[in-house]
C-alpha cells in the first residue's frame, strides 16, 4: 500500500525542483538579448553589453535587468585583431556606461579582453568576439 504513494510523490518533487530550477534562472531579462545592439557577457553577478565602433568601445552594465551606476567605475580594454594590439581606458559616461575613445578595429572575429572594477563591487574579467 505505501507503495503506490512513492510514484506521485517522487513526480511531485522532480516537478518542484524543476519550476525552481527554472524560476532560479528568470531574471526579468533575456540574457541572450543586447539592448544596444552589441554583445552581451556575464560577469560578477552583471550583464555586460559591449557595443564596439571605430571610434570608441561602450560598455553597459545591468543588474536583473536594471541599470548599475558607473560613477567612480574605472575598466580597461584589449583589442586584438589578428596580431595588433590596442589597449584603451574605460571612464563612466551616464548612468550604466562606461565607454572608451580611441581608433579601434570593430570587425568580425576581433577580440575584446575587458576588466572593470565598479565602486564596491570585485573586479569583473570579460571576453568578447566580435561578431
Amino acid at each position: 500500500m505505501f507503495y503506490k504513494f512513492i510514484a506521485p510523490a517522487v513526480t511531485c518533487l522532480a516537478l518542484g525542483i524543476a519550476s525552481i530550477a527554472t524560476a532560479a534562472d528568470k531574471h526579468g531579462h533575456d540574457h541572450d538579448k543586447p539592448l544596444h545592439g552589441g554583445i552581451i557577457a556575464e560577469a560578477a553577478g552583471l550583464d555586460f553589453e559591449l557595443v564596439a565602433k571605430a571610434d570608441s568601445l561602450t560598455l553597459y552594465v545591468v543588474d536583473d535587468g536594471k541599470p548599475v551606476a558607473t560613477a567612480g567605475a574605472r575598466g580597461t580594454a584589449t583589442v586584438v585583431a589578428g596580431s595588433e594590439k590596442i589597449a584603451a581606458t574605460f571612464e563612466p559616461a551616464g548612468e550604466n556606461k562606461l565607454v572608451a575613445k580611441g581608433s579601434f578595429k570593430a570587425g568580425v572575429g576581433v577580440r575584446v579582453a575587458v576588466a572593470v572594477t565598479l565602486a564596491g563591487k570585485p573586479e569583473a574579467k570579460l571576453n568578447f568576439r566580435l561578431k
